[in-house]
């Protein structure tokens, strides 16, 4: 009696050996079925997202992208020239966490347009920071004369109904990408472009 039922317990734990393999393997295929769809869905994405923000260009923005200090930039040109400057931010302090917004500024530091690229806020309230009503206050905006915040922080911005944190979180996103995109592009003048050594810098 005792052999049979070690027998079984062997047998089941082998099993459970197989099928946890077979079910590993399982994964790993689908996985590597879907990542290369994944990631082409979310550069699309965030193509989109910089064609949203920034005037017309010419050139392919994603070629000559850098970070810097964790956002990415992508500079927009027509016959040379630049037109604007896309930046993919963030912010932590949404109502669900991280949401990834892209913030396109013309060349002296102005807002062009802002969208979000992906957020988990509450739908019907945090999730109206991407309705025209509350993200197109902010177009034609200088943060350094228009204040970040929302009103009843004493700021300038009209906040969403019901969904404070969430619009305070916008604020921050813009807020981080203007400061970067003014220290390495606006504030920082050097004769020429291309020698420009910018802070924590990766291409």
């Amino acid at each position: 009696m005792a052999k049979k039922l070690e027998s079984n317990l062997r047998n089941m734990i082998l099993s459970l050996m197989i099928i946890s393999v077979v079910m590993s393997a399982a994964l790993g295929y689908v996985y590597l079925l879907t990542k290369g769809p994944i990631e082409a869905a979310n550069k699309q994405k965030e193509v989109s997202a910089v064609t949203e923000v920034i005037p017309a260009f010419d050139n392919d923005p994603t070629t000559s992208s850098k970070i810097i200090d964790g956002l990415t930039f992508y500079e927009g040109t027509k016959d040379g020239k630049l037109v604007g400057t896309a930046v993919k931010t963030f912010t932590e302090k949404g109502f669900s966490g991280r949401f990834d917004m892209m913030v396109g500024f013309l060349p002296d530091g102005t807002i062009n347009k802002t969208t979000v690229i992906e957020h988990k806020e509450t739908p019907g309230l945090g999730s109206k920071m991407t309705n025209p009503k509350f993200k197109d206050q902010f177009n034609g905006k200088k943060p350094s004369e228009f204040k970040m915040k929302v009103k009843k922080d004493g700021g300038q911005v009209d906040a969403i109904t019901a969904a404070t944190i969430s619009s305070r979180a916008y604020c921050d996103g813009i807020q981080k990408a203007y400061d970067l995109y003014m220290t390495n592009y606006v504030n920082n003048t050097p004769d020429s472009a291309d020698t420009v050594e910018m802070k924590g810098v990766t291409q």
